[in-house]
C-alpha cells in the first residue's frame, strides 16, 4: 500500500491537458475527459507498477491530453529484456480494458454507447502509443532496436530523426483528416517540444549513462562485445563506441599491431575520477 501510495505521489497533470480539460468541459464532452483521464491513468500505472517490480528510480507520470509518459532515473544501463518488460506493461492495460468493457456490456451494466466508446478511446491511445516516436513507448521500443546494432549515443541520435519524421508525417495525416482537433494539436506541440529538448541534451543523456554505467548500481554485464581501438584515439571518442548491454574490453591497436589490453572501467575511471578528459587511449595504457 506504501509503494502505491509513493507512485500516486509521482503523477502530474501536464498543463496542457488542463487547457483540453476547460474545451472539454465548455464544450459538454465532460464524459469522454473522464473517460480518456481513466484509460491513460491506468496505461501509465502499468508502467509504474512494472518499474516498481524491478526497482527502478520513478521520477515522475506525467500524464497529457491523449496520452503519457512515465519518466524514471535509470539511464539505459538495465537489461533491455527488463526496459522491454516495463515499456509493454502499458500497453499491456489496453487489453484487460478491453475485456472488461466487453464483459460489462454483455451483462447489461455498461450501456452500450458507453461500450463503443470506451473501445473506441481504448484502441485509439493504444495505438498512438505505440508510434515510434519517442518518449512513446513505440518510441522508446525502436530505441531499444537501435541499441542492439548501434553505440548507446548513435542509437538515440537515429531515435531522435526517425522520430522527427514518424511525427511529421502522423501531424500531416491528421492536420488533412480533421485539422481541428485540439487533442492532436496539442500533443504534437508536445512532442516536438519533447525532441528538441532532447537533441539539445543529447550529449549530456549520454554522460549521464556513461556515469551510471561506471558509479551506478547494477547487474554485472555479462555480454562481451570486444572494441579494437587505435592507441592515438582520443577517450571520449572511444567511449561513443560503449553500447548498453555489453562489456567492452579492448584491444589497442599501433599501426594495426595489437600493443596492449585495457578494461573499459579503466577508460571511464580515466575519464571521470581523473578527469582526463581529452586524453587519448596511449596515454593511460601504462598507467595501470
Amino acid at each position: 500500500m506504501s509503494d502505491l501510495f509513493l507512485v500516486l505521489k509521482k503523477i502530474k497533470i501536464h498543463p496542457l491537458f488542463w487547457i483540453v480539460a476547460a474545451i472539454a468541459v465548455a464544450t459538454a464532452r465532460f464524459q469522454e475527459l473522464v473517460l480518456l483521464f481513466a484509460i491513460i491513468l491506468i496505461h501509465e500505472m502499468g508502467h509504474a507498477g512494472a518499474a516498481q517490480f524491478f526497482s527502478w528510480r520513478i521520477k515522475k507520470i506525467m500524464i497529457l491530453p491523449f496520452g503519457g509518459v512515465a519518466e524514471t532515473e535509470e539511464h539505459g544501463n538495465r537489461p533491455l529484456k527488463e526496459e522491454m518488460a516495463v515499456t509493454l506493461a502499458g500497453p499491456v492495460q489496453h487489453v484487460w480494458i478491453a475485456i472488461c468493457a466487453y464483459a460489462l456490456f454483455y451483462f447489461h451494466i455498461l450501456p452500450e454507447s458507453l461500450y463503443i466508446q470506451v473501445q473506441e478511446w481504448n484502441r485509439a491511445i493504444l495505438f498512438f502509443n505505440l508510434l515510434p516516436i519517442w518518449p512513446l513507448d513505440g518510441g522508446k521500443i525502436a530505441n531499444m532496436a537501435f541499441s542492439r546494432f548501434f553505440p548507446f549515443l548513435r542509437a538515440f541520435r537515429i531515435t531522435i530523426f526517425s522520430s522527427l519524421a514518424v511525427l511529421l508525417i502522423f501531424h500531416a495525416t491528421a492536420l488533412f483528416n480533421t485539422p481541428a482537433n485540439l487533442n492532436i494539436w496539442a500533443v504534437a506541440v508536445y512532442l516536438y517540444a519533447s525532441l528538441w529538448k532532447e537533441w539539445k541534451q543529447l550529449y549530456f543523456v549520454f554522460i549521464r549513462f556513461l556515469l551510471e554505467r561506471y558509479y551506478g548500481n547494477r547487474d554485472p554485464l555479462h555480454d562481451l562485445e570486444t572494441l579494437r581501438v587505435d592507441a592515438g584515439a582520443y577517450l571520449y571518442e572511444v567511449l561513443e563506441s560503449f553500447k548498453r548491454g555489453r562489456k567492452h574490453p579492448l584491444i589497442v591497436l599501433q599501426g594495426g599491431v595489437e600493443i596492449g589490453k585495457l578494461d573499459e572501467n579503466e577508460l571511464l575511471h580515466a575519464f571521470f575520477s581523473e578527469k582526463q578528459t581529452h586524453a587519448k587511449v596511449k596515454d593511460i595504457m601504462y598507467s595501470y
